[in-house]
């Protein structure tokens, strides 16, 4: 996985920039930009209800990719940039297939906020603790039913790693 994360021209030697921390945040930047490309893919497949929690979902994960790019160039990085377009696991033609995609788009968040956690510490692993929180609950919302460890596919009894496998998968990983 390449995550673009760059150090910045005045660092010498080892520094932040390094860290555990800040390439858990970049992962986690990364998935929130193809979250929020995402959900401006399956915005328009939804109205009423559902539309309504697909837009409060899009203007969550844009308020959680802001402050992400605020933690990263706090720690020292510069912010991985969205792509300007992302894969997406499959066609989005009707409201079934969009709420499909939300859910998986919420699970692979999961995955890159239970990364985020164990690379924290303090209130930054509160809030990412948080953001993995709110992902579990959307996604089952979504699916109509829970998964037994959120963000960890590999321990979901019978999950198939390939329906919720890592951010990469959308496209996420800063390759082009």
């Amino acid at each position: 996985m390449s995550i673009r994360s760059e150090r910045r021209s005045d660092d010498a030697g080892e520094s932040d920039a390094d860290s555990p921390e800040l390439t858990a945040v970049q992962a986690a930047l990364a998935a929130e930009h193809a979250a929020v490309y995402g959900y401006g893919a399956l915005g328009g497949r939804l109205d009423g209800k559902r539309g309504a929690e697909a837009r409060a979902a899009y203007d969550g994960h844009r308020s959680r990719r802001d402050a992400l790019a605020r933690t990263a160039r706090d720690l020292g990085g510069r912010p991985v940039a969205s792509d300007a377009a992302y894969a997406l696991p499959f066609a989005v033609a009707d409201a079934p297939s969009a709420e499909r995609l939300a859910a998986v788009l919420e699970d692979r968040i999961a995955g890159a906020y239970a990364d985020l956690v164990r690379a924290t510490e303090g209130d930054r692993r509160k809030d990412a603790a948080g953001a993995l929180r709110e992902a579990a609950v959307r996604s089952a919302r979504w699916r109509g039913g829970n998964v037994a460890f959120p963000g960890l596919a590999e321990r979901a009894a019978g999950a198939d790693p390939a329906a919720t496998g890592p951010v990469e998968a959308a496209g996420a990983d800063g390759t082009r």
